[in-house]
């Protein structure tokens, strides 16, 4: 009997069988789903304070965008969340916030 006979179970081809991998080691380069850590801070300061939520959503309903309330945070004397982020910060992503404030 020859190394390459039919009769050797690892010499018989096996036909190809493709599947889907979800690949689970790929580095996730966002801040628990938002951009980055400053537009989850805002984010998380207009979501859980009832004020900033209540002008965040009132705002939103006339059209108006993150950049407004920012300014309207800025007249008012605030220029950055308790935990020391800064409302005009330019790491935030505004466009982000702009959606999450149209859901509001």
């Amino acid at each position: 009997m020859s190394a390459l006979s039919t009769h050797a179970p690892w010499a018989t081809p096996l036909p190809l069988i493709l599947t889907s991998v979800k690949r689970t080691d790929m580095i996730d380069t966002t801040f628990n789903g938002w951009a980055n850590w400053e537009t989850w801070n805002v984010s998380l300061w207009i979501q859980n304070d009832e004020g900033l939520y209540n002008e965040a959503r009132r705002l939103a309903r006339f059209g108006r965008t993150y950049q407004d309330l920012v300014m309207m945070l800025r007249d008012c004397g605030s220029k950055e969340t308790p935990d020391g982020c800064r409302w005009d910060d330019p790491a935030i992503d505004g466009m982000e916030i702009n959606e999450m404030m149209a859901e509001l």
